[in-house]
């Protein structure tokens, strides 16, 4: 594969200079300060939330981890899960939807799937990575898209419709993750010719992603309902 295949994280990292590949591109920094400064300056409804956030995106797009999602498929979608299933809320929960209802949760439910399925689609996932405006087209869409949906969900005070939102979600992303994983073939060339380098066949590395989008990346999403369920009973048991 060549290394322009890989337009933004740059070439496939390899065990041998995993740790030298901080990604330290000077624009990325100055947004991530940027929100830091937004933070601290507590510009945000959850200053640890916001926090959070912002280590999590350090280590997605800052760290080793950006470099050695080039040489895996299954560390791009860890990349991605982290992205929508970690970040996301977070950044939801720092930067609140005041009230439900706008846009409708349906909308929002449905275009995140939308986008993550296109993004996960051979063509256009390879395109993705083949320069660096289509890399931060499908990073910004996939974080938009699940930050909206995030922010909608965690809006009091809809607990119901939440709770189908994230079953949705998790059903969407579960069935992506199951085709991914039983595919009889590797179905994502941009990664074959480095996958050797760390000691794993195209194959394994294609199902290991899968079992991830499959189960991990559900977690969040069965947590967040666990505790909207749970403060919706509770508000219903004071209110008698």
């Amino acid at each position: 594969m060549p290394d322009s295949m890989i337009a933004y994280c740059g070439p496939a990292a390899a065990p041998d200079d995993f740790w030298a590949r901080w990604n330290l591109d000077p624009l990325l920094i100055a947004i991530l300060a940027a929100l830091a400064l937004a933070v601290g300056r507590s510009r945000c409804s959850d200053t640890r939330a916001g926090w959070g956030a912002i280590v999590l995106m350090f280590v997605i797009f800052v760290s080793p981890l950006c470099a050695l999602s080039s040489a895996l498929f299954s560390v791009r979608v860890l990349h991605h899960v982290l992205l929508i299933a970690a970040a996301a809320p977070l950044l939801a929960l720092a930067f609140p939807l005041r009230r439900a209802g706008s846009p409708p949760l349906l909308m929002l439910v449905a275009a995140h799937a939308v986008i993550l399925w296109l993004w996960h689609t051979p063509g256009p996932y390879a395109w993705g990575l083949a320069s660096v405006p289509a890399y931060w087209l499908m990073q910004t869409s996939l974080l938009g898209s699940a930050w909206l949906l995030w922010r909608s969900i965690l809006a009091p005070p809809q607990s119901g419709p939440a709770l189908v939102a994230l079953a949705a979600t998790i059903g969407q992303m579960g069935l992506l993750g199951a085709l991914v994983f039983f595919a009889p073939r590797p179905l994502y060339p941009v990664h074959l010719a480095s996958t050797a380098a760390w000691g794993v066949a195209p194959l394994t590395d294609q199902q290991l992603a899968g079992l991830l989008m499959w189960v991990p990346a559900m977690l969040p999403y069965l947590g967040a309902g666990i505790w909207i369920a749970w403060s919706s009973l509770r508000s219903s048991e004071l209110a008698l």
